[in-house]
């Protein structure tokens, strides 16, 4: 088997002058890599990945690039592993520095211009899922049967399994169906190409004060989906959401929607951590039951 080092230098036809460790989320690890050519690359591997799980993400990131509206690091090579060569995922380096007072204010109009470039379907085309837990993904023609269907009914199933929330409140979880999302779920819309975990961590500022996104759970949904996971953990200024609805204001009563959105988001911190965000997700789910 090839080191990280070995197979990033026979990926990008670079010598590798420095490997540094460095912080890059929970499940892989990741590496500062300075190349002979002068180039830096940032990369992640893992010994034993879920499948597609390198090869999704630089879909998510080359998906998400697609409509020019905000900025994603480079893809530069990508494999779920095979006989040779560990699984890995090579982007571009992002200088990271302090926020410019415009930050906030551009990441408002970027995201409003990238929930316009309307996917195909709510859901994925490609039907890859999402996150460690293997969310699906699968096509659905409405947001409120992509919602109840791809997410909510297999959270209840995994909260059940896990012991994630208490019996009552995955009752009312199951009660959430596509036709009790249709009541409560605000006007139809047409599905927006969505990031699909934007909190603080997600989003990287350059040097330049620009906002650069990261690590995307990307499929076609409700945009208020987004937006209820910015406010969830907060992170974000004023000026980003101001920014944004005026650039593409919210349906009416879209305040009354935020936790609705934050469900899925909990209900996954519950079965992933624990206590801490039972009494968050079931306040949720029981406000919409």
């Amino acid at each position: 088997m090839r080191s990280l080092a070995e197979t990033v230098a026979e990926a990008l036809g670079d010598q590798v002058r420095h490997v540094t460790p460095v912080s890059g989320g929970d499940t892989a690890s990741a590496f500062r890599i300075d190349l002979a050519s002068g180039r830096t690359v940032f990369a992640k591997t893992h010994p034993a990945p879920p499948p597609g799980f390198f090869t999704t993400e630089a879909v998510n990131l080359a998906w998400l690039a697609e409509p020019g509206a905000v900025a994603v690091p480079g893809v530069r090579a990508a494999s779920d592993g095979d006989a040779g060569h560990p699984a890995h995922l090579v982007l571009d380096w992002i200088d990271e520095g302090p926020a410019a007072t415009t930050t906030d204010e551009e990441l408002g109009r970027a995201l409003a211009e990238l929930h316009r470039a309307e996917p195909a379907v709510f859901g994925r085309t490609d039907g890859r899922t999402t996150g460690s837990r293997g969310l699906p993904n699968d096509p659905a023609p409405s947001w409120a049967e992509f919602y109840a269907g791809q997410r909510l009914a297999p959270l209840a199933r995994l909260a059940r399994d896990e012991r994630a929330l208490a019996p009552v409140a995955i009752d009312a979880l199951e009660r959430l169906d596509a036709d009790r999302l249709v009541e409560v779920g605000g006007p139809v819309e047409p599905p927006a190409r969505l990031h699909g975990d934007l909190w603080a961590g997600n989003r990287i500022v350059d040097r330049a004060g620009t906002s650069w996104l990261i690590d995307p759970a990307a499929h076609g949904g409700h945009r208020e989906f987004d937006l209820a996971m910015m406010r969830l953990f907060g992170g974000f200024g004023r000026a980003c959401f101001v920014a944004y609805d005026e650039a593409w204001p919210l349906a009416d009563g879209w305040a009354d929607r935020v936790a609705l959105h934050q469900i899925a988001p909990l209900v996954i911190h519950a079965i992933k951590f624990g206590a801490s965000y039972r009494a968050a997700a079931t306040e949720a789910i029981t406000t919409y039951t």
